[in-house]
């Protein structure tokens, strides 16, 4: 986080002052990483444990409902203090920092977003206070970035929809009391072809699956979930047939900021952790960081942190503002996710043999930050979203 409370970018169009709240967040969510995350990390990892009361334990600070408004159970705050508090998690621990980024920015904003009147009564209050944990499920198996071919379908049946299929990748596919799913009602590659639906757990024909055994981000749930002669009412259809591909671009365009701010997170603590090693570290009779190289490196990575941020918080300040936002959260995405993969492995360099073995931390930082280049759409699809944007302002498309 900045430490001044004004964080200007004139070059980039906007002018921001963070409210207080930002920093009120910051240091409630970094006390909670450290006093509760801390000590359960390397377990959650080298097990794979889902810690779905600590989850339940952040949704008693609000953090599972931030930018969910009061009425609806929420903590009523904005993007602003929803990058703060992901940036916290994931500088101790990037799955828990996952598990809280898909919580709300997929199936919790989905319902907010774009749910009825009485679909937001019914569910955003137990969303919001972590009572019940939600899961967004568009990833199939041979449908990832080919959304618009999902071999998920739903069909109408009586007062209701029959809905076929399987969805993989899906975070708290297992563990999930409210599943968000996205199924093709229309044909093929075509426009309007999808309808987003709520299904709860326990559903008949709804099957969670196998959890995948994972590189990083080991104690966020991961599993495939089958959905095999599933009967949902019509009032379980979010918005109109045919928007759920719509609608998910939407809720992926807040996504993308979510991951940025872990990026964000998980790269600034594999940098912290390298700086704190590289002064007490001491090669040649002198510590690490007097080395220019070693000052070097970390130089860069200081740098590059704070361009991120300021990329990330620009597209907070467009989605707190109700502005366009797909370009820019696709940018703050894009660069985080990837100088985040950069500053982890210099982090690794820094402590040479030490960054390689568990006692160390930053292992597990290098192993967790690959995940935020291929999750809610990889980097070669943000810079086709970026790219498309661009020629759309050009009038080229």
């Amino acid at each position: 986080m900045m430490e001044s409370n004004t964080l200007l970018a004139e070059q980039l169009g906007f002018s921001l002052e963070l409210p207080e709240t930002v920093y009120q967040v910051r240091d409630i969510v970094r006390r909670f990483a450290q006093e509760r995350l801390t000590p359960h990390v390397r377990e959650l990892d080298e097990r794979q444990l889902f810690p779905v009361d600590l989850l339940r334990e952040a949704g008693g600070l609000g953090l599972m409902g931030i930018f969910i408004p009061q009425e609806y159970g929420g903590a009523g705050l904005s993007y602003y203090e929803y990058v703060a508090a992901l940036i916290e998690l994931g500088a101790v621990d990037g799955a828990f920092g996952l598990s809280v980024a898909a919580h709300n920015s997929l199936c919790t904003g989905h319902i907010y977003y774009h749910g009825n009147e009485e679909q937001k009564r019914r569910y955003l209050p137990k969303l919001a206070s972590g009572e019940w944990i939600g899961a967004w499920a568009l990833t199939e198996p041979n449908t990832g970035s080919d959304a618009s071919n999902m071999d998920t379908i739903a069909v109408r049946d009586g007062e209701g929809w029959r809905i076929r299929g399987q969805k993989n990748f899906i975070t708290h596919g297992i563990s999930a009391d409210v599943y968000v799913v996205i199924a093709r009602t229309g044909e093929r590659r075509t426009r309007s072809n999808a309808t987003a639906f709520i299904i709860e757990k326990g559903t008949h024909g709804l099957i969670p699956g196998k959890k995948e055994d994972k590189l990083g981000m080991r104690a966020s749930e991961t599993a495939w979930v089958g959905l095999e002669d599933v009967w949902v009412s019509d009032a379980q259809r979010i918005g109109e047939v045919g928007d759920g591909f719509h609608q998910a671009m939407q809720v992926l365009d807040g996504g993308r900021i979510s991951i940025a701010a872990l990026s964000l997170g998980i790269a600034r603590g594999a940098y912290e952790a390298a700086l704190n090693y590289a002064k007490q570290r001491r090669q040649f009779d002198k510590p690490l960081i007097e080395h220019q190289m070693i000052a070097f490196k970390l130089a860069d990575m200081a740098m590059e942190l704070a361009a991120a941020e300021m990329l990330t918080y620009r597209a907070a300040y467009l989605k707190n503002t109700g502005q366009a936002v797909t370009r820019y959260s696709s940018m703050a995405k894009y660069y985080a996710s990837e100088v985040g993969v950069k500053i982890c492995n210099e982090a690794v360099q820094i402590f040479g043999g030490y960054g390689y073995v568990k006692d160390y931390p930053v292992e597990k930082y290098y192993r967790d930050i690959k995940l935020c280049t291929i999750g809610e759409g990889t980097s070669e699809i943000q810079l086709l979203v970026i790219s498309r944007d661009l020629l759309k302002e050009a009038g080229l498309s």
